[in-house]
C-alpha cells in the first residue's frame, strides 16, 4: 500500500472525535507548520488552516503515516465541507497533506480567526 503523511490539527488529533479514523495509521509525532498560516475556527465545532502571503503564523499539530485507503475511506468522508485536502509546509521544510479551509469558507457566519491562539486544543480551552 502506499503511505503518504497527513498533518492534522483539530478533531483528528489524538484524543479527538475523529482520531479514530487514524487508527491504523503511524503516530510520527507532534509538529508545526511553517509560518504561513492563518488558523481560523468554525462555529468552535472544528479548526482550519488557509494559505497566506503575509503575517502568517505557525499552526501546531500531529504528523500520521497514513496509507492512501484509510484517508479516503475513513477520514476524507468524514470532513466537514467546509475543508478540502491540500499540501502544506512544515516548519522544517517538508510537505504533507492536510485539510485546509476553502477560500469560500472564510467568511461564512461563526467563522473566527484564531491564529493568534497557539492552536486548536489551546483556543477550546481559552473558551472554557
Amino acid at each position: 500500500m502506499a503511505l503518504v503523511t497527513m498533518f492534522v490539527n483539530g478533531q483528528a488529533m489524538s484524543g479527538g472525535s475523529l482520531n479514530d479514523a487514524l487508527q491504523n495509521a503511524k503516530f510520527l509525532g507532534k509538529v508545526d507548520t511553517a509560518p504561513k498560516y492563518r488558523f481560523y475556527s468554525v462555529r468552535d465545532e472544528f479548526p482550519g488552516l488557509h494559505p497566506v502571503a503575509d503575517d502568517g503564523r505557525v499552526v501546531p499539530g500531529e504528523l500520521y503515516e497514513v496509507e492512501y485507503d484509510v484517508l479516503r475511506e475513513e477520514l476524507l468522508p468524514r470532513e466537514p465541507v467546509e475543508l478540502e485536502l491540500g499540501v502544506i509546509e512544515l516548519a522544517d521544510g517538508s510537505g504533507s497533506l492536510s485539510m485546509r479551509m476553502r477560500e469560500s469558507a472564510l467568511t461564512a457566519d461563526g467563522v473566527v480567526d484564531i491564529s493568534n491562539a497557539g492552536g486548536w486544543r489551546a483556543h477550546l480551552e481559552a473558551q472554557s
